[in-house]
């Protein structure tokens, strides 16, 4: 049996389960990541402290919806720092918590197991932030021939939109008033903190087109292809060793691939990742004659700061092995 095989299985028994203890479970809090501003387990779609109750699938979207929901909402986070949010896999009592939180906010096409988990427990309140902005395409399944993992095909966009700060600017504006509409009598603070938020990330944004705007090069090789909104967005060149899962495994064929390119761009560095082993990115560094460094997609949250630092901590990073001027 593949290891994708077994994941599917694993996880469908895990939503069975979930489903059989649901009535014994309402009375309960759920078992989350963390927790912002509360404690979860009161009326649905309220926290124990009446304030509305929002929950984000993962790190990025965690961080927005704190900032938009502020001292107005209590935001609770479904992936534990440290945790690969691909690889999550939901507790019968996450799933359960699902059927009465207020609001879900995720990215359909990152988490399979919190996709399954809001179609079949939260589908009426559901905030999918792909659905906020133009996504990019998924990379070709044949750019990446001879992996297994999660299809990221399936859904025909590239999931990871956060690492395009100008896009997820125009998500915190939509879930502002997402939340205004849920919860009319806190519905100015919602919006202005959304706008708030924005204006931040604009900022960022701003920050990383200039620092990135006069490189001696712009091919970034990556562990996997996370980071196409950011190539995209800063005119980068984005050369994957997997594709955008980080858990499939490259085949012989398309490291051969990458360490040829690598070396016609005279790539300096290969990027490795937080969460993901190291060895492979470290194996086509000896390879090609080139240095490793760390390039956070800022999928979990970052040991030292949060989504911002960590975005400026990346602008840092590439400008060193870029000779950006």
């Amino acid at each position: 049996m593949s290891e994708s095989s077994r994941r599917i299985r694993i996880r469908n028994a895990s939503l069975a389960a979930s489903a059989v203890l649901l009535a014994a479970v309402t009375a309960c809090g759920t078992e989350t990541g963390t927790t912002t501003g509360g404690s979860s387990g009161g009326a649905s779609g309220v926290s124990a402290d009446g304030r509305p109750a929002v929950t984000a699938a993962m790190y990025p979207l965690q961080w927005l919806a704190e900032r938009v929901g502020g001292p107005d909402a209590t935001v609770t986070g479904l992936t534990k720092p440290g945790v690969e949010p691909h690889d999550l896999e939901l507790s019968p009592l996450q799933v359960a918590g699902l059927e009465k939180t207020g609001l879900v906010v995720y990215i359909k096409g990152v988490q399979p197991a919190v996709d399954e988990a809001v179609e079949q427990h939260a589908a009426d309140r559901a905030f999918d932030a792909a659905t906020s902005v133009t996504p990019l395409p998924a990379v070709a399944e044949e750019e990446h021939h001879g992996e297994e993992g999660h299809d990221h095909e399936e859904i025909g966009y590239d999931p990871h939109l956060w690492l395009d700060p100008a896009r997820f600017a125009t998500v915190a504006t939509k879930l502002g008033e997402r939340l205004a509409t849920a919860d009319p009598a806190h519905a100015q603070g919602y919006r202005d903190r959304a706008a708030a938020t924005a204006a931040d990330l604009t900022t960022l944004d701003q920050e990383l087109a200039k620092g990135l705007a006069t490189c001696s090069s712009d091919a970034i090789v990556t562990s996997h292809a996370a980071f196409g909104y950011l190539a995209d967005r800063y005119k980068l060149h984005q050369i994957g060793i997997s594709g955008l899962d980080p858990d499939a495994e490259p085949s012989p064929a398309r490291l051969a691939e990458v360490a040829k390119v690598a070396k016609q761009e005279k790539v300096t560095t290969i990027f490795t990742e937080t969460l993901v082993s190291p060895k492979v990115a470290e194996i086509l560094a000896q390879e090609v004659g080139a240095k490793t460094a760390v390039l956070d997609p800022v999928e979990s949250q970052p040991s030292n700061g949060d989504y911002l630092s960590a975005m400026r901590q990346n602008l840092s990073t590439l400008q060193a092995a870029l000779s950006c001027s």
